[in-house]
């Protein structure tokens, strides 16, 4: 049986990221699936282990191929931090910040040395990783500037749609100036890619259109007519064989998709896909990075301050990442 093997990262060491990994490696059914590699703090993970009901051990490993990779025990990677054992629960701090940041890293240099298939990310808080002196808005570019990757998108996934961003992080001004022609045909480029590596069987990619009514002609905004249309025509003499619908109205993108037209979209700013999204199925999200030579999926939500140290966490989403990683890492590597 084909089980990739996964290098999970704690998260933030004050959220719900411990809690939530040992939640999931309690379950017998990802060691049937993956073999699993928590990348934290090791002492945070022994006393998370009060909130589940197995008795599970702990295996600490220098490297991936320590590992027992079997139910009833946690193998993790432990990344020594000073300090990180000593935090309380639900607050920013820069140690955690720094810890944080540390467990991502090691992610990276082992996914490039290909000594894991793919890494799954816990939540991290932005504001305890500035205290720590990281001034990245997020995994995302984390990700990005540690892999040199120049072309990359976040996406969102749950309940088999696939939402792929032209910008994020960025004020809504900000992301009105970024749907220019250059960015919205990399992204339709790595969407295109997406169904391809995956063989997903609905091929057709859907655009949003920025403004309401995607424009109207210039009645509502430009950028459509300016940007996006020309994006998609020179994407079809690009790549004939690419099955572009858009640019669609914002309004109407997900009533198209419920009815099976697509399953794949191209949206042109943050809330016009995590809005949606997060009503479709809030606990299952995955955000997944396209464009990176490696694979990284991530839980999609943050590091909940207000539930960590209670036992009150759910892993839903944490297992959805893990989900989607072993099913990428199985497309790509074997």
């Amino acid at each position: 049986m084909i089980r990739p093997l996964l290098a999970i990262t704690m998260g933030d060491p004050c959220g719900v990221g411990p809690e939530i990994a040992v939640k999931v490696l309690e379950e017998t059914v990802f060691y049937e699936k993956a073999r699993p590699l928590v990348i934290g703090d090791r002492y945070r993970i022994e006393e998370s282990l009060k909130f589940v009901s197995k008795k599970l051990n702990i295996n600490v490993v220098a490297s991936p191929e320590e590992g027992l990779y079997q139910s009833g025990t946690i193998d993790i990677l432990h990344v020594d931090v000073p300090a990180v054992a000593e935090l309380g629960y639900g607050k920013v701090n820069g140690v955690a910040g720094k810890a944080a940041v540390a467990y991502i890293f090691k992610s990276i240099e082992l996914a490039k040395a290909r000594e894991v298939d793919a890494v799954v990310t816990g939540p991290i808080n932005k504001e305890s990783m500035h205290m720590a002196g990281h001034y990245y808005p997020g995994h995302t570019e984390i990700f990005a500037q540690k892999t040199d990757t120049e072309d990359y998108a976040m996406m969102l996934t749950a309940d088999g749609y696939h939402v792929i961003h032209v910008s994020t992080h960025c004020s809504l001004r900000e992301a009105c100036d970024r749907a220019k022609k250059d960015r919205v045909k990399k992204v339709i480029k790595l969407a295109h890619h997406l169904i391809v590596e995956n063989k997903m069987p609905n091929k057709n990619i859907a655009v949003a259109g920025l403004n309401p009514h995607s424009g109207e002609n210039g009645a509502f905004g430009n950028e459509e007519m300016e940007e996006i249309i020309p994006a998609m025509e020179e994407i079809r003499s690009e790549i004939p064989e690419i099955q572009i619908i858009g640019p669609v109205p914002p309004d109407s993108l997900f009533v198209k998709a419920k009815r099976k037209d697509y399953n794949v979209m191209v949206v042109m700013y943050h809330d016009q896909g995590h809005i949606p999204m997060k009503i479709i199925n809030f606990d299952e999200g995955v955000n997944v990075t396209l464009g990176l030579p490696i694979i990284r999926t991530s839980v999609d939500h943050g590091t909940a301050f207000g539930k960590a140290g209670k036992g009150t966490a759910s892993p839903q989403s944490l297992n959805a990442a893990i989900e989607q990683a072993i099913e990428m890492a199985i497309n790509r590597f074997y």
